[in-house]
């Protein structure tokens, strides 16, 4: 009988041995999130619409390091070593059944036959125009569809029969985790800490609160920022992995409900972990790095799909799985296309833009991966889904954010950072525009529409780390996002499309304006022309492509700082000691965190809270 080994005990105080032969002493390491609810004007955020209060600081713990791996010390603060991936903290936000918007800034809603509700969709085909038309029944209220004009999600794959899943006398019969989280021997998790009221706490939980899930080193969290306060710091389970730390995770909004949560999980190792919390059950994918033995940088659910899910791999892969399926021992499939496309800058040869290892459409489906595109050489950071489900945002390491037609896998637009890369990518609620955010110290503003970028904003100190819109604070004309980076600072931002028509440069203020409601491309004079992979001549113009195939690869220049639009925050702060992480907005509160454990809930302003649809 398999009897589960006794709690690791740490001791109260570590030493490690320092350069010149004596020791150091490490500080205590605890064991216990700790809740504290500071105030003050520091933990305040003044903005035009009042001011944001600091509700809770809660600082996770830190797991120390397993106990089979040694100190890893090394002096010298230019050596070259790689060190093992690492992410900060990362949250995913969970409201099983969210109550009506009581901000109505924003809504979704899908359009319907003979309504005037806004439409908005993105050139699918060759006969279709990129163009928006933004109504409203109130002249009030946006209405921004998740998808097409049809109101329907496309789903990835849905074309292949091998993708589609069999059904039977009570039809389709979805798989389910079967291996116990709690009781499981696996060397790859070193222990589980249910919550001791567990059940009870679910029971309890309010369906329109708040779940969130934290990765910070090998652990990782489960908490309900819902309860009563003294609850709120004890996690309802916390994972600790052994050897193995979680950078990415992700929640299937498709899934989810007041029972059942799927949880994905991407590690350092490689390995994926499918994850459903009400049943604490679990399945392991790639395991043993049977596909792929890279990082796992960025891991997202497919938009409409109940199984499958992108992970990014550091090695520049992009690799769909199904967590129905199992693994199987990858080759990549024979591509005719061309393996290396023109550098222009003369350096060492990247793959194909977008190298199919294994498409979609390939018969060959018994087993994962469903798809595989190897995209760089380069190590990728992130990427986001359009709202429309079609598209795809991919920033690297190499300084580069590709738009990619993932339905499709084609590769439509290729950008390139003023220097340095791209770390952080989101699309805006209505699918108009993309931000990013790297390190040459800039969020970056980009229109899919006119396919150009259309402002730069300067305001961080350090590297940029994460970016995200307040859907309740956007509309079909104003935009409100935020951002974070290593210089410990929040950064509010609005702005609207009036402003985004305003360049810095004097020599160009003579330039034809379009009015500020139109998103129609406006020509420039370049004509310069770059070569791109088939020895095709395309203009790197990013504004002079009006007839051009909506699908065909182009590769954009990178434009002058003094012809690009610049647009200051409208509220910049330091908020924590340490560089901050990830930052995320809901309905009643903004959310920060920091690398070294602090997770911030910012109340917004109670007049701005209670006002209603009236």
């Amino acid at each position: 009988m398999f009897v589960l080994p006794p709690p690791p005990r740490y001791p109260i105080s570590q030493t490690t041995s320092s350069p010149n032969g004596g020791t150091v002493q490490n500080p205590v390491v605890e064991m216990s999130n700790i809740l504290t609810h500071p105030s003050g004007p520091e933990y305040q955020l003044s903005v035009g619409e009042g001011t944001y209060f600091l509700q809770d600081n809660l600082h996770l713990a830190t797991p120390p390091p397993h106990p089979q791996d040694g100190p890893i010390i090394n002096p010298n603060p230019l050596a070259t070593t790689p060190a093992p991936p690492k992410a900060g903290i990362k949250l995913s936000i969970c409201i099983t059944s969210p109550r009506k918007s009581l901000l109505p800034l924003y809504r979704q809603a899908a359009p319907s036959t003979g309504s005037n509700l806004g439409t908005y969709s993105i050139k699918e085909h060759e006969k279709e125009s990129r163009s928006s038309h933004d109504t409203s029944s109130d002249g009030a209220t946006p209405h921004f569809p998740s998808s097409s004009t049809s109101g329907r999600t496309p789903i990835f794959g849905e074309d292949n029969s091998a993708l589609t899943p069999l059904a039977g006398k009570e039809g389709v019969k979805r798989k389910k985790p079967k291996t116990n989280l709690v009781k499981s021997n696996s060397q790859f998790i070193s222990r589980v800490i249910p919550h001791d009221q567990l059940s009870k706490r679910l029971q309890d939980h309010n369906a329109e609160g708040i779940f969130v899930f934290a990765n910070i080193d090998r652990a990782y969290q489960w908490l309900d920022l819902s309860s009563p306060a003294p609850a709120r710091a004890q996690p309802l389970m916390k994972i600790l992995f052994a050897k193995a730390h979680m950078l990415c995770h992700d929640i299937n909004p498709f899934t989810k409900g007041p029972a059942h949560i799927d949880v994905i999980m991407g590690a350092s190792t490689g390995d994926i972990v499918w994850f459903e919390a009400y049943s604490q059950k679990y399945v392991r994918i790639n395991k043993n790095n049977i596909i792929s033995s890279s990082a796992i940088s960025e891991i997202r659910w497919l938009p409409g799909s109940e199984n499958l899910f992108l992970a990014s791999h550091m090695d520049g892969t992009l690799i769909v799985y199904d967590k129905e399926r199992d693994d199987a021992a990858f080759v990549p499939e024979t591509n005719p296309t061309p393996t290396t496309a023109h550098i222009p800058n003369g350096t060492d040869s990247d793959p194909h833009p977008l190298h199919i290892n294994k498409s979609v459409n390939s018969k060959n489906q018994k087993s994962n991966p469903v798809a595989s595109w190897k995209i760089s050489n380069h190590r990728i950071l992130a990427f986001a889904f359009s709202p429309d489900s079609r598209h795809l945002a991919v920033v690297s390491e190499d300084g580069s954010l590709r738009i990619i037609n993932y339905l499709k896998e084609q590769l439509t637009d290729l950008y390139t950072s003023y220097y340095g890369a791209f770390t952080c990518v989101t699309f805006s609620p209505d699918g108009k525009y993309v931000l990013t955010g790297g390190q040459d110290d800039l969020v970056s503003i980009w229109s899919i529409v006119e396919r150009r970028i259309v402002a730069r904003c300067p305001g961080h100190h350090s590297w940029v780390t994460a970016v995200a819109f307040d859907p309740w604070r956007c509309d079909n004309r104003n935009y409100r996002f935020g951002s974070v980076g290593e210089d410990r600072r929040l950064l509010l931002w609005d702005f609207n499309v009036g402003m985004l028509r305003r360049p810095k440069a004097a020599s160009i203020r003579n330039r034809d304006r379009a009015s500020i409601s139109s998103y129609a491309p406006v020509s420039r004079n370049r004509t310069e022309s770059t070569q791109v992979p088939g020895g095709r001549l395309r203009s790197t113009s990013s504004l002079s492509n009006e007839g051009a195939d909506d699908d065909e690869l182009i590769e954009h220049e990178v434009e002058s700082r003094t012809m690009t639009a610049t647009l200051p925050p409208v509220m910049s702060k330091v908020i924590d000691e340490h560089p901050l992480s990830w930052v995320g907005f809901e309905e009643e509160c903004v959310v920060t965190a920091c690398g070294e454990g602090h997770v911030r809930v910012w109340r917004r302003p109670v007049d701005v809270v209670g006002a209603g649809e009236g």
